[in-house]
């Protein structure tokens, strides 16, 4: 088993209480990263007014049009923020595939936890100003 202690923990996302011990739920090493990931991505910047660089602009693109151009600019975009914000991630590759016929863009991520050299994604689906039922 691969000592994972350097990566820290912190409180899982989102916050919630273990019914069995009343205790909030932690989350530590490969998950700690992942849900970390998953803050960056879904928080706006400047959403967070202590820290108003914190964040990515991928809400901004919610009404985005879909040529290749516009989401390889927003790929390039998540990965320049992901390699800024998360120093316990490398070689981070975002790839988009559209999804019109569902009003979304697959986002897959893959990324490197730096120090182990473990492969580790977060794969989501973004939607595209369209209220989903």
């Amino acid at each position: 088993m691969e000592d994972n202690t350097y990566l820290g923990s912190g409180l899982s996302f989102p916050v919630r209480v273990n019914p069995a011990t009343g205790r909030i739920v932690m989350a530590d090493g490969v998950q700690s990263v992942r849900e970390s990931v998953y803050i960056i991505l879904m928080t706006q910047k400047g959403e967070r007014f202590t820290r108003e660089r914190f964040g990515s602009r991928l809400l901004s693109y919610t009404f985005m049009d879909t040529s290749v151009t516009r989401m390889n600019m927003m790929a390039g975009e998540l990965e320049q923020t992901l390699l800024a914000q998360e120093p316990r991630i490398s070689e981070v590759e975002v790839r988009i595939k559209p999804e019109l016929d569902r009003g979304c863009l697959i986002v897959d991520i893959h990324y490197v936890i730096a120090g182990s050299h473990t492969a580790d994604s977060i794969v989501f689906p973004f939607y595209l100003g369209t209220v989903q039922k």
